[in-house]
Parts: structure tokens; C-alpha cells; sequence
């Protein structure tokens, strides 16, 4: 008898954790239960009742794919040794690709204050495989990566906050709960054409969204804490919206207009609501017409004409957000402590994938094979 009493309790105990780890179908946000810093409703309102001339305008510079010496020249000559207007460092974001990147480069870029994040380390062209691919796939795209970066690149893996999936590809739930679970604060792979104008603030996924999905599946169930960066839709000149920058059809094709309507995009955000505003590219961008890196340059040089303009990266943006004052006043800046782990070399190593050579240039010693998927360290096994 007591022996069936014993296998009743933990029966009744495991299906109660089970219960409790099933995940909860999302209600609607109720904002007096949603509070910051821990939880915010998807909103287009502010984060505060602060005048909107005392907010301070968000920018976010980013680019996804391979980090290589090519373009670590640009991004050195675009952010680097410039400031915002409480004298901390600009930031870019660089979603990281693991293919033909060089981590010495990486490395360098992070301690002059330029923010690393995650792309998954396949970068798989078949966008179904993104939209039906498992939490334990994209525990090693992500977490992987994750992983890798840290170690070749030498820089501290709590560093590395934020992800963009590939194509902008949702899987419903399963990357942002991955994120959640690998330590990420932010996903910003979920485009919004509906809530431009005005634009939609970053927020929590403790409850229901209601940023509109046009890149499906989007995320239904409860994630406490995960934070979403939508990325406001641009419009081309023939008011045609376009996520990234660079899938932006009809724009102009000399450097002043390019600029002009680099302004009247962010215009959007600056005059209206004040959320962030994203100017979202691929690493090659510039390689197509040598007027878009003049043109790009010319708006840096623009914004930080502006007192109240932020070139920051999501997860410094997301740190005001959680504790709002208005410019100028408060403890917040958008400084951000960088440590420097040194980097070891750099080694640059020839390795094998399949049939195909691949080099990287390491902060560590060489990998014994190339990394990928399940072995992000390179080891013999």
C-alpha cells in the first residue's frame, strides 16, 4: 500500500512540473499588470509620460552576415571615434553569419563599442527551413553560435544579447524562446508594416502582441521577459515598404537624393513618435553602388548633427526603455562597459569543410576541424 502511495505522489508531482513548464497561451497585455522594467505591452505609445522633444531618438545602424576585412574598413571608418551627445561611443549591431568571418575583426569591433549578435552559424538559403525548424535546431544555430563567437572572438558570451533568423523567417514561438533560454535579451527579425506611422516601441512577449505577422508564423504563447525590436517598414519612392534597406526597390540613384531620402524615412519616427528608428542592411550593401557608403556616411554625419539623436544598439536602447527619463536628466547614458579579453594571435587557420577549404582567423588557437553545427569549437571528435 505504501509503495503505490509513493508512485501516486510522484506521478502527481511530475505531471504537476510538467504542467507548470507547459508553456501559456498569450491574453491580451493589461498595462496595469504589465509594468516596466520587467514587462512592457506592445504599444506605439512611449515608454513614459515624457514630452516627446525629450525623448531621445533611437537609432539603430545594423548589418547582417560575414565580418570581413573588406567591410570591417567601412564599418571602422563609419563608427568608429564618433559620439553621442552625452560623449558615449556610436554603436552598430553586426547579426553575425559564422561563414568566412574573421574573428579578429569581430574581436575588434567589440571593444570599440560596436555590438555583436547572433545569425545562426549554417545561414541556410531555404527559408522553410527557418519557418519549420526545431527548438533543438535552433539551440544550435543560435546557442552555437553563440558559443563560437565568444570563444574565437574572445569577448564575454553575456555580451552577446541579440539575434535576427535569417530572411526574417519566424518559427512561431521556438526562436524566441530559444533566445530566452541561450541568455539573448532581444529578437529583431519581425518586420512591421501596420505600425510605421506611428512606429511601434520595442516590448515583452508576457502577453499577446498585436504587431501584425508578415513573415509568418509569429509567436502565440507567453514568453515573459524575451523583448521583440520591431523593425518599422522604410517606403520607397513609389511608398512601397521594404524591412531591409537594401530590398528597398525605387530609390534614388545619386548620393544627395539617396541621402534626402535616407531623412525623409527617419523623418517618420523623429517628427512623430520618437520610436526607434532602424536603418537595416546586409554586409555587402555598399558594394553595389559606391553612392550609397557617401550617402550613408553623409547621414551619420547628419544625425549627429542632431542634440536629442542616438546612435546606440537595441539591447542600450531596451536599458532606457526599462527606466525612461527625459534627455538629459537621470543616471542613464547610452555608455556601455566594454571588457577587453585580449585576443590571443590572431591565428589564422585552413580547415577543411567537406570538400571545401575554409579560413578563419581566430583569437584562440585553431580549431581541430571547422565549426559547425553541434561541434561550434571545432574538436576532434
Amino acid at each position: 500500500m505504501m509503495k503505490v502511495l509513493l508512485l501516486t505522489l510522484i506521478a502527481t508531482v511530475v505531471m504537476a512540473r510538467h504542467t507548470n513548464l507547459k508553456p501559456r497561451a498569450a491574453e491580451a497585455c493589461d498595462s496595469t499588470k504589465c509594468s516596466l522594467p520587467d514587462c512592457k505591452c506592445a504599444s506605439t505609445k512611449a515608454p513614459a509620460d515624457i514630452e516627446t522633444n525629450e525623448i531621445p531618438q533611437f537609432v539603430f545602424f545594423t548589418f547582417d552576415d560575414a565580418i570581413q576585412v573588406a567591410n570591417y574598413d567601412i564599418y571602422t571608418s563609419l563608427f568608429y571615434n564618433k559620439t553621442n551627445p552625452d560623449g558615449c561611443p556610436i554603436s552598430a549591431t553586426f547579426f553575425m553569419a559564422h561563414e568566412y568571418t574573421d574573428y579578429s575583426k569581430v574581436h575588434d569591433l567589440y571593444i570599440n563599442s560596436q555590438e555583436i549578435a547572433v545569425h545562426s552559424i549554417t545561414h541556410e538559403a531555404l527559408t522553410d527551413y527557418w519557418r519549420d525548424i526545431s527548438k533543438e535546431g535552433l539551440t544550435d544555430e543560435f546557442g552555437g553560435e553563440k558559443t563560437l563567437i565568444a570563444h574565437f572572438a574572445n569577448i564575454p558570451e553575456d555580451a552577446i544579447k541579440g539575434m535576427r533568423i535569417p530572411f526574417l523567417q519566424l518559427s512561431g514561438d521556438n526562436s524566441f524562446e530559444v533566445g530566452q533560454e541561450i541568455g539573448l535579451t532581444y529578437d529583431c527579425s519581425w518586420p512591421t508594416q501596420t505600425f510605421r506611422n506611428p512606429g511601434l516601441w520595442p516590448y515583452t512577449l508576457d502577453y499577446k502582441s498585436n504587431q501584425d505577422c508578415p513573415i509568418g508564423p509569429c509567436p502565440s504563447e507567453a514568453i515573459p521577459g524575451m523583448w521583440v525590436v520591431p523593425m518599422i517598414d522604410w517606403t520607397d519612392q513609389s511608398n512601397i515598404v521594404c524591412s531591409m534597406v537594401d530590398a528597398c526597390v525605387n530609390i534614388p540613384d545619386n548620393a544627395d537624393e539617396l541621402l534626402g531620402w535616407f531623412i525623409d524615412n527617419f523623418n517618420v519616427s523623429y517628427s512623430g513618435n520618437r520610436a526607434p528608428f532602424g536603418f537595416y542592411v546586409h554586409a555587402a550593401y555598399f558594394n553595389v553602388d559606391p553612392i550609397r557608403l557617401e550617402a550613408y556616411s553623409r547621414f551619420i554625419d547628419y544625425l549627429q548633427g542632431l542634440d536629442d539623436v542616438y546612435l546606440v544598439s537595441p539591447s542600450t536602447a531596451i536599458e532606457w526603455i526599462k527606466n525612461p527619463a527625459p534627455i538629459g536628466s537621470g543616471s542613464w547614458t547610452s555608455c556601455v562597459e566594454v571588457e577587453d579579453l585580449g585576443c590571443p594571435g590572431p591565428n589564422a587557420c585552413q580547415l577543411q569543410k567537406g570538400d571545401e577549404t575554409r579560413y578563419m582567423t581566430v583569437c584562440s588557437e585553431c580549431p581541430d576541424v571547422y565549426p559547425w553545427l553541434g561541434n561550434p569549437l571545432g574538436e576532434q571528435q
